[in-house]
C-alpha cells in the first residue's frame, strides 16, 4: 500500500497504491495527538503522533474521492503506507463526516446524513460502555496504536486489539484464547481497496504450533510456530536486531515484536495477494526494504508438491522433489504427489531415514511428555506412523506441554527442504539393509581397489600423454578459428571476424576478478571489462562444461557479426584461447527488460511511454531478424531476460545462440532439439518441433502481454484461476476489461485506448495456429498505425508443459529450458 512503488519477479513484492488523497476541506485543521468530546476530527484534520511518527486521519485510496476511510499511516517518509483502517467496510460516500467520542465514551464515525459507520462499541473486548463521558480522549501513539481512555486514564479500547492487514512493532497480538482463534489479519481486496479481501492470516485453530494463511476457507501458505526462532524467522527477517517474543499465560497465546529505538519503520504485512511480508524503511533509498517474504516460489504454496513431495527451497529455483524412498505419481504434474518405491512391512522390517533441514510437515499429532528415545519409540511401535521429529520448542510455543515430540500417521504434505533453519524428519521406508549389512567390508574393498587401480592407470596415462596434449590444444586451436571462418548458411566464406587477444581480456577484466562479474547463467560468467583502458565492454565467457558448444558458438559469432540494426546486441570482437571462447559485447548498463518490468523496485521507471518504445523495440528488430536482413533469422529463444536496455531505455535483441538461419529458397521445417525457454514457446514448436518466424512472432505477443501487464508469463500465484497470462489477459478482453491487466504502476498515466489496442495485438500474436498469427511486418505496422482494424483474435487454448518420451520426434527430442542465452549481459 505504498503510492510510488509497484508489484515484482513473477509474482508482486507489496501491496502499492496510489498517493493517498487527503481530504481537504475547508473545516479548520487540528494537529495534535488527542481526540477529545469537545473537538471530533472531521476531513482535512490530523492526529499526529508526539514522534511525528504516525498520523491518523481520513483518506482515500484512489484519486477519486467517491469513498473514503479513517486510517492510520506513516506521517513524515514520502511514500504514504496505511497500517490500519477503521471502516474498511463501510467506506464514507458522502461530503462529510466525523469521527467523535460519543456520550457513552465510545468512538464513532458517522456521515453528515447522520448513519454510523462504525464504533468501537461493534465487536470490541475491552470497551465500557459507560454514562458520561465527559474528560475521555481518544490519544494516538509513537507505535502506531490509537487508544481510547476514560477520564480516570482507563484503557477502554485500542486499534492494537483490532488490526487490519498490518502488525507493527510491540504490537501485543492475542493468537489463541482458550484454545479459540482471537486475532485474524485480514487483507485488502485490491490495491486500491481496503475492504476485507480473501486471504486472512491466524493461529491454525486445531493446533498453537502453526501459523496459517487462509484463501477463503482453504489453506494458502502454512508457517511452522516452533521454538525460539521467529514466526517470520528463518534467515528472512529485515534486521537481525528485531527480538521476537511469544508468550503463553493461562488460556492466552499471544505474540509481539520490537526493533531498536529509532527502527520503529518496521511491519508486518498480508497482502491482498496472499503474500506475508516483513518490511523495514530505508532512508537512504526511500523504499521499503526487503526481508521476511512467503511464499517465496510457487512451490511454497500449502501442499503444492502433494503427499510425500516436499519443496526444495535451498536450490537456485525452488522445485518440488520426491522425498526419499519415493518416485513421482505423475512426472508432468509434481502437485500430484509422489508413492513409496517399497511398500512398508511393519516392526523391524521398516527403518528410519533421517532428513536433516526439514520444513516439519503439516497434519501432525503433538504428543506430550515423551523424551526424544520415547518419541523414537512410539512411531516405531506403531505400524501406521509414517515419521516423526523432535523439534526445537520452547515453554511460550504452547499453552501446555513442552514436549517437543511429533508424530504422522499419514500422508506427509507441505514440507519442504529449508536447510540450516529446518528440523531433523525421520521418515520409516521399507527396509532390507539389516540383511544386506551382514558382509559390507566385502562389499565395499573391491570397488575402493578398483578405483585406486583405476585412478593410478589414468595418472599415468596422463603423464605419458602430457605434452601430446599441448600440442593438440594448440591443433583445436587453429582449428577452431578455421571452422569459424568457413563457408557459413548462406555462402559467404572468410567471414572476417574481429578477433581479440586472451591477454588484453585478461588485462580488462583483471584477470576475472569477481568484482567484475555482472552475472553468470548456465552458458558461464559475463564479466565487465575496459579494453585499452578507457571502453566499457561485457566479455561473455563459456564455462568448459557449458552446455553452449561449438555450434552455439559458432552460430552467434558469425550471426551477429553480419547483423546491423539498433535493436539487435553489437558484437565487439571473439577470442579462443585453449579450451576457452568468449565473446566480447557492447556494455548495456541498463540491464536486461526483466530486471525492471518484475521488479517492484525499478518498475517504476518504465512508464507508458517506455513501455511503448520498448515494445516497438523488440517489434522493428524481429521484423529486421525476419524481413529486412539478408537471411531469415529465427531467433528461437525471445523473453525478457534476452532483451537488453542501453543507457536510453532502447531495446536489444541479444542471445543467438539459438537462433536459425535460412536463405531466400528455405523454408522452416521440424527439429528433432527443442530449445528455448516453456512459457515463451509456440505450441507447435513446444509439442511438435515445427518452427517458423511465426514462432518468434508468438514469442513477442507473450513478451507484450508481459510488458503490459508486468506479470510473468506463468504467475498462477498472482493470477488467481487462470494456468497463465495469455489466458488471463484473453478473458479480461473478451469481458471488456482489458484496464484491469494494465500493471498498477503505469495505470493512472496512460492512454487505455492504446493499452487495450496493444492488449489485442497481443492476443493475435498468441493465437494456436501459426497461419492465424500477423507476420512481424503486419504486427509494426498495427502497433505504430492506429487507423489499421484488428482482426478479432481466436481463443488460445492452454497447453500444459510435456516433457519428451522415447521415440516422439526422434530419440534425441529433448524439452529443455535454454540457460545458456546471454541473459546476464548488464551493469550493476
Amino acid at each position: 500500500k505504498e503510492a510510488g512503488n509497484t508489484n515484482g519477479k513473477g509474482l508482486m513484492d507489496m501491496v502499492h497504491l496510489p498517493v493517498l488523497i487527503l481530504l481537504i476541506l475547508s473545516s479548520p485543521c487540528q494537529s495534535n495527538d488527542q481526540l477529545t468530546q469537545a473537538k471530533p476530527l472531521s476531513p482535512g484534520d490530523l492526529l499526529i503522533s508526539k514522534d511525528g511518527v504516525f498520523a491518523l486521519g481520513f483518506f482515500s485510496p484512489t484519486n477519486s474521492n467517491k469513498s473514503s476511510y479513517i486510517g492510520i499511516w506513516y506521517h513524515n517518509i514520502p511514500n504514504h503506507t496505511v497500517v490500519w483502517v477503521a471502516n474498511r467496510d463501510s467506506p464514507i460516500t458522502t461530503p462529510s463526516a466525523k469521527l467523535a467520542i460519543t456520550d457513552n465514551q465510545e468512538l464513532a464515525l458517522s456521515d453528515d446524513e447522520g448513519r454510523t459507520l462504525w464504533t468501537t462499541a461493534r465487536g470490541s473486548s475491552t470497551a465500557t460502555a459507560t454514562t458520561g463521558g465527559a474528560g475521555a480522549v481518544a490519544v494516538l501513539l509513537g507505535s502506531g496504536n490509537f487508544i481510547l481512555r476514560s477520564a480516570n486514564g482507563t484503557d477502554m479500547w485500542q486499534s492494537f486489539d483490532h488490526p487490519t492487514d498490518t502488525m507493527l512493532p510491540t504490537m501485543k497480538v492475542l493468537l489463541s484464547y482458550k484454545g479459540h482463534v482471537a486475532t485474524r489479519f485480514i487483507a485488502w481486496k485490491g490495491p486500491a481497496d481496503p475492504s476485507t479481501g480473501a486471504f486472512s492470516a491466524s493461529i491454525d485453530p486445531s493446533s498453537n504450533l502453526q501459523f496459517f494463511v487462509w484463501y477463503g476457507t482453504r489453506p494458502y501458505l502454512r508457517i511452522n510456530f516452533f521454538g525460539d526462532t521467529s514466526l517470520f524467522g528463518g534467515g528472512g527477517t529485515t534486521s537481525s536486531s528485531i527480538v521476537y517474543q511469544r508468550t503463553a499465560t493461562g488460556d492466552e497465546l499471544s505474540y509481539m515484536y520490537t526493533v531498536p529505538d529509532g527502527s520503529s519503520y518496521t511491519r508486518f504485512l498480508l497482502e491482498y495477494t496472499g503474500k506475508v511480508r516483513v518490511r523495514a524503511w530505508n532512508n537512504s533509498t526511500s523504499s521499503w526494504a526487503a526481508g521476511f517474504e512467503r511464499p517465496s516460489s510457487s512451490c511454497d504454496l500449502y501442499a503444492s508438491c502433494g503427499s510425500f513431495g516436499y519443496c526444495d527451497n535451498t536450490m537456485a529455483v525452488p522445485a518440488c522433489q520426491c522425498l526419499d524412498g519415493f518416485e513421482p505419481i505423475d512426472g508432468l504434474d509434481m502437485s500430484r504427489g509422489c508413492r513409496r518405491n517399497e511398500a512398508l512391512g511393519c516392526g523391524t522390517k521398516d527403518r528410519f531415514v533421517p532428513l536433516p533441514g526439514m520444513k516439519v510437515p503439516g497434519k501432525f499429532l503433538h504428543i506430550e511428555n515423551t523424551s526424544s528415545d520415547q518419541c523414537a519409540a512410539e512411531c516405531r511401535k506403531n505400524c501406521s506412523c509414517t515419521a516423526y521429529a523432535y523439534v526445537s520448542m520452547s515453554s511460550a510455543g504452547t499453552l501446555a506441554s513442552t514436549s517437543r515430540c511429533l508424530v504422522w500417521t499419514g500422508d506427509l504434505i507441505d514440507t519442504g527442504k529449508v536447510g540450516i533453519f529446518g528440523s531433523d524428519l525421520y521418515l520409516r521406508l521399507a527396509g532390507r539393509s539389516h540383511v544386506r549389512n551382514k558382509s559390507n567390508i566385502e562389499k565395499i574393498l573391491p570397488p575402493v581397489i578398483a578405483c585406486v587401480l583405476l585412478l593410478s592407470c589414468a595418472a599415468l596415462v596422463w603423464r605419458c600423454k602430457y605434452r601430446g596434449k599441448q600440442h593438440k590444444k594448440e591443433a583445436r586451436k587453429r582449428i577452431m578459428l578455421e571452422y569459424l571462418r568457413s563457408t557459413d548458411e548462406d555462402g559467404d566464406n572468410n567471414v572476417e571476424l574481429p578477433y581479440i587477444s586472451f591477454k588484453d581480456l585478461v588485462v580488462a577484466t583483471d584477470n576475472f576478478s569477481d568484482s567484475n562479474m555482472l552475472g553468470k547463467g548456465g552458458f558461464g560468467k559475463v564479466y565487465k571489462g575496459f579494453l585499452d583502458g578507457t571502453k566499457e565492454v561485457a566479455i561473455k565467457r563459456l564455462s568448459k562444461g557449458s552446455g553452449q558448444g561449438t555450434e552455439e558458438f559458432r552460430n552467434e559469432v558469425v550471426l551477429i557479426a553480419k547483423l546491423q540494426h539498433k535493436n539487435l546486441v553489437k558484437l565487439l570482437g571473439c577470442c579462443i584461447h585453449e579450451d576457452e571462447k568468449l565473446l566480447v559485447y557492447e556494455y548495456l548498463p541498463n540491464k536486461s527488460l526483466d530486471k525492471y518490468l518484475f521488479d517492484s523496485a525499478r518498475k517504476t521507471k518504465l512508464q507508458w511511454q517506455t513501455r511503448y518504445k520498448i515494445i516497438q523495440g523488440i517489434a522493428r528488430g524481429i521484423l529486421y531478424l525476419h524481413q529486412d536482413s539478408r537471411l531469415t533469422i529465427i531467433h528461437r529463444d525471445l523473453k525478457a531476460s534476452n532483451i537488453l536496455l542501453d543507457k536510453e531505455m532502447i531495446p536489444k535483441i541479444s542471445d543467438f545462440g539459438m537462433a536459425r538461419i535460412f536463405g531466400g529458397d528455405q523454408h522452416p521445417a521440424n527439429t528433432n532439439r527443442v530449445v528455448g525457454t516453456y512459457g515463451y514457446m509456440s505450441p507447435e514448436y513446444a509439442m511438435e518441433g515445427a518452427f517458423s518466424v511465426k514462432s518468434d512472432t508468438y514469442s513477442f505477443g507473450v513478451l507484450l502481454l508481459e510488458v503490459v501487464s508486468g506479470l510473468k508469463i506463468s504467475s498462477p500465484h498472482l493470477i488467481i484461476d487462470f494456468p497463465n497470462l495469455i489466458v488471463y489477459a484473453w478473458n479480461l478482453w473478451k469481458d471488456g476489461k482489458t484496464e484491469n491487466l494494465v500493471d498498477s504502476s503505469v495505470k493512472e498515466n496512460c492512454p487505455l485506448d492504446e493499452v487495450s489496442r496493444f492488449i489485442h495485438i497481443g492476443l493475435l500474436c498468441v493465437q494456436d495456429s501459426p497461419d492465424c498469427r500477423p507476420l512481424m511486418s503486419a504486427v509494426v505496422s498495427m502497433l505504430e498505425n492506429k487507423t489499421i482494424q484488428l482482426p478479432i483474435p481466436m481463443q488460445p487454448m492452454y497447453f500444459a508443459r510435456r516433457d519428451a518420451e522415447p521415440g516422439r520426434n526422434g530419440d534425441n527430442m529433448a524439452f529443455s529450458s535454454n540457460d545458456m542465452g546471454f541473459t546476464e549481459l548488464e551493469g550493476r
